[in-house]
């Protein structure tokens, strides 16, 4: 039965891992100009990395394994998915004006690099400080929504900029507080997103606009959320 466990528990950091391998298949796509290739090998990653947390606890694999840090191998993996791959295709996409073409993409790869390394990046109560570098994310909204290169990269200062303003962003799956509705959304604003990937190169500009509702409620209830706390803290 122990035997049994130890390979479940190496069986889920292996899955973990494969993130690795998606991360650099995204990256070839990215480097070879395939935009739906890459952006499928990143909802992949993403799907592994949504996963691969529940797993981990339902097998016990900290407890299983204790002298390999599965948080840190799920945070290079992240760094790589969420953040290395996006900044590489700003960059091949000529999603950026100009000399901006190389600046945005390196701020948004130093501002990561701070965020994930904060000891509070994920909080004892199941939060993100800061913009959670959900690049991946912000690349693709600005890959379909085809804007000019002016207003993509004040997008991205925006959200450079708001790594370090400690609100507290709801982690989806873990987030207690309106959870059932947040993740339930959270399938509906997926699948919309799937939907536009799937039809590319026809860009269907409205069902991406559309999806920026989730975007809104995301947004909005992280900085409700926050407020409440502090509020709570304050008078409490």
């Amino acid at each position: 039965m122990y035997k049994r466990k130890l390979w479940y528990a190496w069986g889920v950091h292996l899955f973990t891992a494969t993130g690795a391998v998606w991360g650099l298949l995204a990256i070839i796509a990215i480097m070879e100009a395939r935009w739906q290739a890459a952006f499928i090998w990143l909802v992949i990653a993403v799907v592994v990395d949504s996963v691969d947390g529940v797993l981990a606890r339902y097998f016990q694999v900290k407890g299983m394994l204790p002298g390999f840090d599965g948080g840190l191998l799920d945070n290079i993996i992240d760094y790589q998915t969420y953040v290395v791959a996006p900044a590489l295709l700003l960059y091949r996409a000529d999603l950026l004006p100009g000399i901006f073409a190389v600046i945005a993409p390196s701020l948004v790869v130093l501002a990561s690099a701070y965020q994930f390394s904060q000891a509070n990046a994920k909080t004892e109560d199941h939060f993100f400080t800061g913009f959670p570098s959900y690049w991946n994310v912000v690349v693709f909204y600005l890959f379909m929504l085809e804007l000019h290169p002016v207003a993509n990269l004040l997008a991205i200062l925006l959200c450079t900029y708001l790594i370090f303003v400690p609100i507290k962003y709801v982690y989806p799956s873990r987030t207690t507080r309106f959870q059932r509705t947040t993740v339930l959304l959270g399938v509906v604003w997926g699948g919309m997103l799937l939907v536009a990937l799937a039809q590319y190169p026809i860009i269907r500009q409205g069902l991406i606009w559309g999806s920026l509702l989730y975007v809104a409620y995301y947004v909005g209830l992280s900085v409700y959320l926050t407020n409440e706390n502090k509020e709570s803290q304050q008078f409490g």
